[in-house]
């Protein structure tokens, strides 16, 4: 696809994500109220969209209690902020295998599920956009993979056109995007589609910007598209998916610094790309306009 500088720009904030942050910053919020408030806090500084994940609220280990969903998208849509709310269907899909020698059966921080399981949240909570990884890939934690088969995603996808929730697909690698595009051509998701470039996560694609454009010109040019980058980079992310004619994510899911030696806030970090947009002659959407865009439709919960 041409490159041309997006003029209009939504920011959606990844307010804690599944990542061991829990203990690295004290912003990284844990419980339901935490999250919510954490996340309107984020819509008020300018983000259209908020990309949220449960965690425990004891530990801060990464959850997938359909509960604390129900919780933290209740307590999202009864405040007076108004926030297109994207939920995680990324979770469930973890082996940790064993030593090289041994590998099966596989470790502990294996979490293996069936599609119906993994979308249980999906259906009950019925946010406006969730989140399906377009495929498998190793992750730099031991010996970890991050597994989405094509039976699965084609399962998920099929789920998410039937509940009427628009599917952002996480492209941490060319190929993702190549078998997305097969999702769109069988019909099990519908075009134009929803993209989110995942750049520098360890064994995914380099945040390097050769690799970035590679990226962006795999993404079909009547798509959306958002990118990504991981801690120190975030902010030169925000830059340069504006000017490759893209939106942006920030959040502390994928970096927790505003500045060196200085821990950052969600609404902080949504503050500065605001800044960095408006900067750059662009402006900054907000969440009816994204639904206008995206074809959305804000929508109640299942009744438990």
């Amino acid at each position: 696809m041409p490159l041309a500088m997006n003029r209009e720009v939504f920011i959606t904030c990844a307010v804690t994500g599944s990542g061991a942050t829990q203990d690295r910053s004290p912003h990284v919020p844990r419980s339901p109220e935490q999250i919510a408030d954490s996340a309107i806090a984020a819509a008020r500084a300018g983000a259209a969209v908020v990309h949220c994940h449960v965690r425990d609220p004891e530990t801060g280990a990464p959850s997938r209690r359909l509960d604390l969903y129900r919780e933290v998208t209740e307590r999202i849509r009864d405040s007076e902020v108004d926030v297109v709310l994207n939920l995680t269907a990324g979770m469930g899909g973890d082996i940790v295998f064993g030593p090289p020698e041994r590998p099966m059966p596989p470790g502990p921080g294996t979490d293996m599920a069936g599609a119906g399981e993994r979308m249980a949240h999906i259906a009950a909570c019925l946010p406006e956009i969730c989140t399906l990884d377009c495929g498998t890939m190793n992750f730099a934690e031991a010996d970890y993979v991050m597994t989405n088969t094509p039976g699965m995603l084609r399962a998920m996808g099929a789920m998410m056109t039937e509940l009427g929730v628009r599917p952002e697909i996480e492209a941490f690698d060319t190929g993702h995007l190549w078998f997305a595009r097969r999702l769109v051509e069988e019909g099990v998701l519908r075009g134009p589609a929803l993209v989110q470039l995942c750049m520098g996560v360890p064994w995914g694609a380099p945040d390097d910007l050769p690799t970035f454009l590679a990226m962006v010109q795999n993404v079909p040019p009547d798509w959306c598209f958002s990118a990504f980058g991981l801690g120190r980079n975030q902010m030169a992310y925000v830059a340069a998916s504006v000017l490759a004619g893209g939106n942006v994510r920030v959040g502390l899911e994928d970096n927790l610094w505003l500045a060196k030696g200085q821990l950052a806030q969600n609404e902080q970090l949504v503050e500065r790309a605001v800044g960095l947009v408006e900067a750059m002659g662009a402006r900054v959407l907000g969440p009816e306009e994204v639904r206008l865009k995206l074809g959305l439709h804000k929508r109640a919960p299942v009744p438990a």
